[in-house]
């Protein structure tokens, strides 16, 4: 009996649980397409492949499994690069599915011929191409594993046409298993090395813990929790890595994250990197003399770092279990209680200046301000995508996160135009929690016609827009191309189908709110753009001194 390559591709992707897609129509993977949502997985068709691949980003975050996203051939294929770019500096497990040109056709000017597999090499972890329909289900298996093994990241493969249209022998196709934890692996960490690791914590005066997004794929946020309670050592987390504890524990210090970093004596450092984030781990961000433990599943992550005193290589989830079982009472809260309280004190003055900068009544709208009003609109377990310049910054500074994989921001690779698509790919993830994209004006521009994709799809999210005029604060206004305009955004969501409203006055965010909510409540999106100071620039702590 005979079956299609095409097929085989929507039953290879039921195998591995997949329920949902993000793709743009196009030949030849529409029938891959449609095979897939004949077996009952949602389709959510975009107005731009990089949107596409940006939505399988955050539903992979907020569902902790891979996400995945289909494109045509040629140039539509080519439009997943920034968002698989964006998964690879991020380690976001996307598996990119790309049409292409007929093998049987190479070299001779095929419609659409490009060797998409040499252009997606450089944006993505894996990259393979299938050369024999069978092998479709082997082949995709192996994507899912090379996605999620050690240290997640993007894949992609490639579908040529006259591969998705062959027809094989269904006793020629090998389908493969799959194993119990989904491809997943929890490696320990050398047990020698985690009782050393004990040592210098029971050793140290001022100790500080780093965590990241490595902590989410393990699923270690409880044990990381446990972790922090156990031992009362300050948590201090990657803006990817936000809500694995909730951001109101008391174990939290984010006003004295300075004074922390500035002033540990030994950091633990779990399932992150260490980039300019974190001041690569040196001075000045850290004391000459800190000793860095690292934890991190990619043996190469710790091998990057030349100043770390140890490096265990393994499962976030599972070492952490092993440290938990050894620390007893030589690693705990009561040992650290004069460096606590020098770090409550420095958060105690700093927050109650920060939370009068935060009430301003200004006009034009402190970026602040609308925060604020967002914070203290937001429920516990909203899911909130930032995206912008000056917008990212206030927002990481003065927005709480509460619930693991609930923050979604631009990442390290400063991704400007994710916060849409982001809200849109986590909505789709979890659809029954509240979603609010927290958009600059000039970010906004990027994929704003996904407005139109959550409202065909069902996908009900507020979007807020700080709209100071253009790209970035610039009081002079004398930086080239910055002006972008007030731009009557709301008029554009309402001819979209979606809720609009315009926001001048501090005191008229919260009811807008509140109205946009009541909106989503019945199933509508609903943007409130809000005129915010073009003159408001928010500001990054620069690390310059020399510290010993």
């Amino acid at each position: 009996m005979g079956v299609m390559g095409h097929d085989l591709l929507g039953q290879a992707l039921k195998q591995q649980g997949v329920d949902t897609f993000f793709f743009i129509m196009g030949a030849p993977m529409s029938s891959g397409e449609k095979a897939a949502i004949n077996l009952g997985i949602r389709g959510i068709d975009v107005r731009h492949e990089q949107a596409a691949a940006m939505m399988a980003h955050a539903y992979a975050r907020v569902a902790n499994r891979p996400g995945v996203c289909m494109a045509c051939s040629g140039p539509g294929t080519l439009n997943f690069g920034t968002g698989l770019a964006t998964a690879l500096v991020d380690g976001v497990p996307v598996v990119a599915l790309g049409g292409s040109s007929p093998i049987g056709e190479y070299g001779r000017g095929a419609f659409q011929e490009f060797d998409q597999l040499a252009a997606m090499r450089p944006l993505v972890k894996w990259a393979d191409r299938v050369y024999e329909a069978h092998r479709i289900p082997e082949i995709v298996n192996l994507a899912f594993r090379q996605a999620l093994s050690g240290k997640p990241g993007p894949v992609y493969l490639d579908f040529p046409s006259d591969i998705l249209y062959a027809e094989v022998d269904e006793a020629k196709v090998v389908w493969p298993k799959i194993p119990p934890d989904g491809h997943r692996s929890r490696p320990a960490g050398d047990p020698a090395l985690v009782a050393q690791a004990l040592d210098l914590l029971a050793g140290a005066q001022r100790p500080v813990v780093i965590s990241g997004s490595g902590v989410l794929w393990s699923d270690a946020s409880e044990r990381l929790a446990e972790w922090v309670a156990h031992t009362g050592m300050p948590l201090y987390t990657t803006p990817q890595g936000r809500g694995v504890v909730p951001e109101d524990h008391p174990g939290l210090f984010p006003n004295a994250r300075s004074t922390a970093l500035r002033e540990a004596d030994v950091v633990l450092v779990v399932g992150t990197r260490l980039n300019y984030v974190f001041g690569q781990g040196q001075a000045p961000r850290f004391a000459r003399s800190a000793k860095l433990i690292r934890i991190d599943i990619d043996p190469g992550e710790i091998a990057s770092t030349p100043q770390v005193e140890l490096g265990i290589v393994g499962d976030a989830h599972t070492v952490l279990g092993q440290l938990i079982d050894g620390a007893g009472e030589r690693v705990a809260a009561a040992r650290y209680g004069a460096w606590i309280g020098r770090l409550s004190a420095v958060e105690e003055e700093k927050a109650a200046k920060f939370e009068t900068q935060l009430a301003t009544d200004q006009v034009p709208i402190h970026p602040l301000r609308l925060c604020k009003e967002i914070r203290d609109f937001l429920p516990r377990d909203a899911i909130l995508a930032v995206d912008g310049q000056e917008i990212l910054n206030y927002g990481r500074q003065s927005i709480p996160t509460y619930v693991a994989r609930h923050r979604l921001n631009s990442g390290t690779f400063g991704t400007m135009g994710v916060g849409l698509p982001f809200g849109l790919g986590a909505k789709a993830a979890k659809p029954d929690a509240p979603v609010l994209v927290l958009h600059g004006d000039g970010s906004f521009g990027m994929n704003g016609m996904e407005l139109d994709t959550a409202v065909r799809h069902k996908l009900p999210v507020i979007v807020v827009i700080s709209l100071n005029g253009g790209w970035t604060a610039d009081p002079e206004r004398i930086k080239p191309g910055r002006d972008l305009g007030y731009t009557r955004f709301h008029d554009f969501a309402k001819a979209l189908d979606c809720v609009g409203e315009y926001v001048e006055r501090p005191e008229d965010i919260r009811p807008a709110l509140e109205r946009a909510a009541a909106a989503v409540a019945q199933g509508r999106t609903a943007l409130v753009n809000v005129v915010t100071d073009h003159d408001a620039r928010a500001q990054t702590v620069r690390f310059t001194r020399t510290m010993t």
